[in-house]
């Protein structure tokens, strides 16, 4: 996109006259803050994008908005921002330039905006390479409990690497000999019934 849009250049000339020196006004504020905000129409409107959409201006027979896109997320010690009234802005119903914020209030509003946008549009970084986890051989015993149901060796063989691996893990670290025993039986049962080791929890 543009830095200016035509588009927008009609969109003032056809506004109400009370509305024309408020748009121009906010037009030149914002393009002041970053050469690098570009100017669009959504849904009718003029928006001021970067990375997204930043601020927008609305003109009505008999007043107009000037709303930021992230309105709750920005820092408003004075309690300047309205909720929505549906004036498709921040501050309420305008109908002449003192009824904006002072031009470094919104400037401020204007940078925080872009700012937000920047965080959001950030390149996630890269996540570091694992070392792949070495691989658990099959307890003897508890392959000859496969290999004796034939149901359950039919779905384990089916199941997944990561799955696999939840049930050998589970088995291997059983503490006593009566333990491992115990949770060789329930994995075959339940992987005879198709379900992973933490069914339960999915």
């Amino acid at each position: 996109m543009e830095q200016y849009d035509p588009r927008v250049d009609a969109y003032i000339e056809k506004a109400a006259p009370f509305a024309q020196p408020i748009l121009k006004h906010l037009r030149q504020l914002v393009h002041s803050v970053s050469p690098l905000l570009t100017e669009t129409i959504k849904w009718g409107f003029p928006f001021f994008d970067y990375n997204g959409s930043v601020c927008q201006m609305a003109s009505f027979k008999e007043h107009m908005g000037f709303g930021f896109w992230k309105q709750k997320q920005l820092n408003d010690p004075g309690k300047l921002i309205k909720e929505e009234d549906g004036t498709a802005g921040s501050f309420g119903k305008i109908s002449s330039l003192s009824d904006l914020p002072p031009d470094e209030i919104l400037i401020d509003f204007i940078k925080q905006a872009i700012e937000l946008n920047k965080a959001e549009n950030k390149t996630p970084a890269i996540k570091k390479e694992t070392t792949p986890k070495a691989p658990i051989e099959m307890p003897v015993d508890f392959a000859d409990l496969l290999a004796a149901n034939p149901k359950a060796l039919e779905v384990y063989e089916k199941f997944s690497p990561s799955h696999k691996r939840e049930y050998l893990e589970w088995i291997v670290d059983a503490k006593t000999d009566a333990t491992r025993q115990k949770r060789m039986q329930a994995a075959i049962e339940q992987i005879a019934e198709k379900k992973s080791r933490h069914w339960k929890y999915k």
